[in-house]
């Protein structure tokens, strides 16, 4: 069998986790493959609202077995957190939820210079969910970072002293002043760990080529969006790792030629949270009605989402560097009542007429250019069938259908699992 991918293509926030949930009934194993605990992957189903941090989305059918790649990076305090309410909900992980040996750990001092980093920049500062992700990542590309396997070997804990004595003389280098009780965060992270060991370590890329070999089906499941990608996003407002295709390849160890199918999640309408340029950003009151019924506050931060049209341009330049096969469409239903709906089709960049994505889009270089389409006034949350939609919708699925190429198979219509539209 191969593997499946599941995307974000805009600046994360598209929905994945409710999608995930929707297609775990057709998958034996998901996947998380990079990322850590700034994802916020909400689902909601029979009256409840869960949100999901590092955990796979598919921990809550009972069949699917769910890894933690090499790729993601764990707070084990969070991941404790989210275990706990697992345990609220009377959920069943222990033999089901696997977690990657070559993942890396956050530690305490990780999330101290992660908040001095982000003070120190002042208004330059990038938006991070200081969570301490980036200062891990740089530990694991600077070899000097923990490992999920290092606390089965004996002297873990030395190697836990050495980087956090390290961490504190770093944090010395930085011109703010960062309150802090070590020992506390210290006596928490312990209990994390406790909680963590728990759980069944695998050395992940063995165990998913194994299981390509038995025929198990494996949805692999991104965080965060291909416009936050360390290499491909909108640098230096992005995240620490690869959030495209690629990433799933070096996040679990499986081959760029075991990927068949990539579905690229996207809103009817973009959103971002935090700094960072956004040409199609609206200041005026659509956008204000966009958020207010999309209910655009983000699932970990809490901040408020800005919001913005539908930008092609980027979405298109994002299905090209993920090669995606199929689009699903979230929160259509949020663009019900209005009269006219604009759709970014080209960029003004310095003076010139573009279709694709430049090296720079801060708002001093771009101009978006924006095709109108009337829009539809039903209210889609109680449709369950494609032949419900109204034919303004049809016709917005059709129009961005045809700009990029590629099927839209899965309409959202509201948060619930229930509210999915499969085309």
């Amino acid at each position: 069998m191969a593997v499946d991918l599941l995307l974000g293509l805009q600046w994360g926030d598209e929905g994945k986790g409710k999608i995930v949930d929707v297609l775990t009934k057709n998958y034996d194993i998901i996947a998380r493959f990079q990322g850590g605990p700034n994802a916020g992957h909400t689902l909601v189903f029979d009256g409840n609202k869960y949100v999901l941090h590092t955990i796979p989305s598919g921990i809550f059918h009972k069949t699917a077995l769910n890894v933690v790649g090499n790729g993601v990076v764990i707070d084990p305090v969070i991941f404790k957190k989210e275990l706990e309410t697992l345990d609220q909900h009377n959920i069943h992980y222990a033999d089901k939820l696997l977690i990657s040996r070559k993942a890396h750990l956050i530690l305490p001092t990780h999330r101290l210079l992660d908040a001095a980093s982000e003070t120190s920049k002042g208004k330059a500062k990038i938006g991070s969910t200081l969570k301490g992700i980036g200062p891990t990542y740089m530990d694991k590309t600077g070899r000097n970072g923990m490992r999920v396997g290092d606390l089965e070997m004996d002297d873990w804990k030395e190697k836990y002293r050495a980087l956090t004595e390290k961490h504190i003389k770093m944090l010395n280098f930085f011109d703010v002043q960062i309150d802090y009780d070590l020992k506390e965060l210290e006596a928490e992270f312990s209990r994390g760990i406790e909680k963590l060991k728990t759980l069944q370590f695998i050395d992940s890329e063995e165990f998913l080529n194994n299981a390509i070999k038995e025929g198990k089906s494996i949805l692999a499941e991104g965080a965060q969006g291909s416009l936050l990608d360390i290499d491909f996003g909108t640098y230096p407002f992005v995240t620490s790792s690869n959030t495209t295709a690629a990433g799933a390849c070096t996040g679990l160890g499986v081959a760029p030629n075991r990927i068949k199918e990539v579905f690229g999640i996207f809103k009817a309408y973009t959103t971002r949270v935090g700094s960072g340029p956004f040409p199609t950003e609206l200041f005026d009151e659509v956008g204000e009605t966009m958020g207010r019924i999309g209910n655009e506050f983000g699932a970990t931060t809490g901040r408020k989402r800005r919001c913005g049209w539908l930008d092609l341009v980027a979405l298109k330049y994002a299905c090209q560097v993920n090669g995606v096969t199929q689009l699903m469409m979230m929160k259509g239903d949020v663009l019900s009542g209005f009269d006219t709906l604009k759709v970014c089709t080209a960029y003004k960049y310095k003076g010139e007429i573009i279709s694709h994505l430049p090296y720079n889009i801060e708002p001093e270089n771009i101009e978006p250019i924006y095709t109108e389409i009337k829009g539809w006034q039903a209210d889609l949350t109680s449709m369950t069938d494609k032949k419900d939609m109204p034919e303004n919708l049809l016709k917005y699925i059709d129009f961005i259908e045809k700009e990029t190429e590629i099927p839209i198979t899965v309409v959202s219509v509201g948060p619930d699992r229930k509210q999915t539209i499969h085309r």
